[in-house]
């Protein structure tokens, strides 16, 4: 079951496949969970029905979202013991509290409210519903402070010192606040809120190309396309001011990202916007850039010296293709986002947004692109970083489990992608019929549904949010159109 590669190999491959499948649903929860509390706080102070039957749509997506994202943080994180427990052994005393801080603030909170956002209309005031969807949107970002601040710390490690080979902390103001991690948990947090508005964006882009004109799905592409229009500028800066950091405190992997082979000691540096990497030569097979371009942005200076991947050894580089080529595909759908975002801004003043069908189809394009460039930019992060697990500190097959067979590892995985197809291939396909059912006007057209203590019979979980049947897609759809026209 090896599959002909290493243990090493293979687990680095079952983590990235795991970590993939993962990061997908808690991006999409963070952003439609601050969505969620805007549409409240929309309705609470307007009292116009659109927002609360959005918000009654959108919380079914995030509890989808929401649930798959637990179930595959759990066993993302069983690997730790599993095939890196060499990891846990030397870097544990780092990356053990700040995942369980994590647990402790980000976890607790959001299942301390989460029942209450999803169940509680009706059962509490409208002001506690919207405080209790409040702590969850806030428990979301907590989250996602303490894992981007365990990933950032092994990026650009401080606050350590290594004790018969054991890392043991002495700076924890220095462990959290590491170099990198201002940029990278912008960056991840702008990423997120852009992965969930384009979604919102293609799903009402979807109902507009097929003839949906009322409140409910202009509303939502309206306020999607502003979200993207802010995130997508403001993700521009954001990784300007990330790429400078990595220059500083990882210039390998900033090497690895351009291309860059010698060191521009006398001579601008380019910027390649199209090259085959050749790792065995040590340089580029073919290459296409801007010159000067290269210098201007990475040191702001028009003759600016960048190191190249040359002065560093063989074996502290990073898989440069790999790299050069995931980074492209992240900046491109990033140009690509605040295309959409100022091609809305030129249709609305024209009044044709809800109109011009080719910007619809625009819009449902790049719908699923938020997660393409999140998968991206995490490929180019990761990779990046070998062959390191601790940057500069631990090298990645160091921290192995020194038991496991790659035979071991490859059936793993061969399970793990068998499981992961099954259950959350259903999960996405489920998202997909939501999104495809579409928003309807509920409150105006049946009664809030009210129960009593000891209704429920059963306990109530995040996916028993969703309680329609899919498959009977004619009814809301048809409300909705039938009130437009009304």
């Amino acid at each position: 079951m090896s599959l002909g590669l290493t243990a090493l190999e293979l687990a680095r491959i079952q983590f990235a496949f795991t970590v993939s499948f993962h990061i997908i649903f808690p991006a999409t929860s963070i952003g439609l969970a601050c969505f969620l509390a805007v549409l409240e706080w929309k309705w609470l102070r307007t009292q116009d029905p659109i927002y609360k039957d959005l918000f009654k749509y959108w919380i079914k997506i995030f509890a989808v979202a929401f649930g798959m994202g637990v179930v595959s943080g759990v066993v993302m994180s069983y690997q730790f013991g599993t095939n890196w427990s060499e990891f846990s052994r030397i870097a544990g005393s780092i990356t053990g509290p700040l995942l369980t801080y994590e647990v402790l603030s980000a976890f607790f909170l959001e299942a301390g409210f989460l029942g209450i956002m999803l169940f509680g209309w009706g059962r509490v005031s409208p002001k506690v519903h919207f405080f209790a969807t409040l702590m969850v949107a806030i428990g979301t970002c907590i989250s996602m402070f303490w894992i981007l601040s365990s990933n950032s710390w092994m990026q650009t490690p401080q606050g350590f010192a290594i004790e018969n080979g054991i890392i043991v902390p002495t700076d924890w103001w220095a462990i959290v606040f590491n170099p990198s991690f201002p940029y990278r948990f912008a960056h991840m947090a702008t990423a997120a809120f852009l992965v969930s508005s384009l979604l919102v964006v293609g799903t009402a882009g979807w109902h507009l190309l097929k003839g949906r004109r009322d409140d409910l799905v202009k509303k939502s592409f309206s306020m999607g396309l502003w979200m993207v229009l802010i995130t997508s500028c403001l993700q521009v800066i954001i990784g300007d001011h990330h790429g400078l950091n990595t220059l500083k405190h990882q210039p390998a992997k900033l090497a690895a990202i351009e291309g860059h082979w010698e060191t521009n000691r006398d001579h601008a540096m380019p910027l390649l916007l199209f090259a085959i990497p050749d790792m065995e030569n040590e340089r580029n097979a073919v290459e296409f850039g801007i010159p000067h371009l290269g210098s201007l942005i990475l040191t702001h200076s028009i003759d600016g010296q960048v190191t190249g991947l040359k002065d560093f050894a063989a074996e502290d580089r990073p898989n440069v293709p790999i790299v050069f080529w995931s980074f492209r595909v992240m900046v491109s759908l990033g140009m690509l986002m605040v295309l959409l975002s100022l091609t809305s801004l030129w249709l609305r003043k024209k009044g044709s947004l809800y109109e011009s069908s080719w910007f619809h189809k625009f819009a449902i394009i790049m719908g699923p692109t938020g997660y393409v460039a999140l998968l991206a930019g995490w490929v180019t992060t990761e990779v990046g970083r070998q062959p390191w697990v601790v940057y500069g500190v631990m090298r990645t097959r160091d921290g192995l489990s020194h038991s496991v067979t790659a035979d071991q590892v490859g059936l793993s995985l061969i399970i793990f992608v068998l499981v992961y197809t099954v259950v959350f291939g259903s999960g996405i396909y489920y998202m997909l019929k939501l999104i495809k059912t579409g928003p309807a006007f509920l409150d105006s057209l049946q009664p809030e549904k009210t129960a009593g203590l000891g209704h429920f019979k059963t306990p109530l979980r995040p996916l028993s949010a969703v309680d329609e049947i899919l498959d009977d897609q004619t009814s809301t759809t048809d409300q909705a159109k039938e009130k437009h026209h009304d």
